[in-house]
């Protein structure tokens, strides 16, 4: 069944959620840190369900690897290994944001504090608690639009029998969705904890096989709408660019297990595969009303439209 037809037939809303002010996509502006120094050429998505966080941090588009691994050298592929997705579960508890479970392309927490978050029309501030950093996010879905959110249990390719990812997610903010694929097996289960994946593969003298075992992982963030599909624009897969996040149709979902399989023609070194994917639902919603604005005081409203003609001398939406 196509995704949108399911959407409307079997809607499913989480029982519990983090605010709706803080769902949708948000591209990172800036993050500014302690010493005084700023950072706005990353390039930094940030997708929220209910209860799912999808993140993607690489580098400006001109100093992107444009090359698959198997095709870099030794200092790309030492690039590619400083890349950055995952997916994670969600508490909003105490006014504090925090993240656990889930999977990442890297194999240590790059970000083990919580979050503090304020927002204010379409920008969101995440402090962090002991003041290290600021980050000052933008809301890039602005419109009414399906909310899904998935996790990812497992795709199989059903003509091998083989298991091609373990754990991930899918989440669908309106127009710009994310999809996270993790890896099959752990990589570090004999290698001692805290270790950077950089200097792993380093030690290991960027090993093919466990090169490839490493880069089984992707996340992706794509740009579209479901009746036309979404098509990907960043990822830490540069083969992934400009191809479809996945595909519409082949969807089937089962209420008492709570769970979504998704069905689709792979094709692959000339041959046509079967793949499925198994997600647990998180919420699965037609029609979320993401929120590009936030309420002002009469006071406040006063203020703003007696000083607007300064006020609003030069206001436009970042992107």
């Amino acid at each position: 069944m196509h995704i949108k037809q399911l959407l409307e037939q079997s809607p499913m809303i989480a029982t519990h959620s983090v605010p709706d002010w803080m769902i949708g996509c948000f591209k990172r502006r800036s993050i500014s840190f302690a010493n005084g120094m700023t950072d706005v050429q990353t390039r930094v998505f940030w997708l929220q369900g209910r209860n799912l966080t999808i993140d993607l941090h690489l580098p400006k588009v001109e100093d992107q690897v444009k090359e698959t691994w198997e095709a870099c050298n030794q200092r790309q592929i030492y690039e590619l290994l400083n890349y950055e997705g995952w997916y994670a579960d969600t508490l909003w508890e105490n006014e504090l944001l925090s993240w656990s479970g889930g999977t990442s392309f890297q194999i240590h927490n790059r970000w083990p504090e919580p979050a503090i978050l304020n927002r204010v029309g379409d920008c969101m501030m995440e402090y962090s608690p002991n003041n290290t950093y600021v980050e000052d996010w933008r809301l890039k879905s602005r419109k009414k639009g399906p909310l899904v959110s998935l996790r990812l249990i497992e795709e199989i390719n059903l003509t091998s029998g083989e298991c091609r990812h373990r754990d991930g997610a899918l989440i669908i903010n309106g127009d710009w969705a994310g999809l996270v694929l993790g890896r099959t097996d752990d990589i570090i289960s004999d290698i001692k904890k805290g270790i950077q994946l950089r200097d792993l593969l380093s030690q290991k003298q960027y090993n093919s096989e466990l090169c490839q075992q490493v880069f089984k992982f992707e996340t992706s963030v794509a740009q579209g709408d479901l009746n036309n599909g979404y098509t990907i624009a960043h990822s830490t897969q540069a083969s992934r660019l400009e191809t479809s996040l996945f595909c519409l149709d082949g969807f089937e979902i089962d209420k008492e297990k709570n769970e979504i399989t998704h069905t689709f023609e792979y094709s692959h070194e000339g041959k046509n595969e079967t793949i499925q994917r198994r997600f647990v639902i998180d919420t699965f919603e037609p029609a979320f009303q993401y929120q590009p604005t936030t309420a002002m005081t009469k006071e406040s409203q006063r203020w703003f439209e007696e000083e607007h003609q300064t006020l609003a001398r030069y206001l436009e939406i970042i992107n």
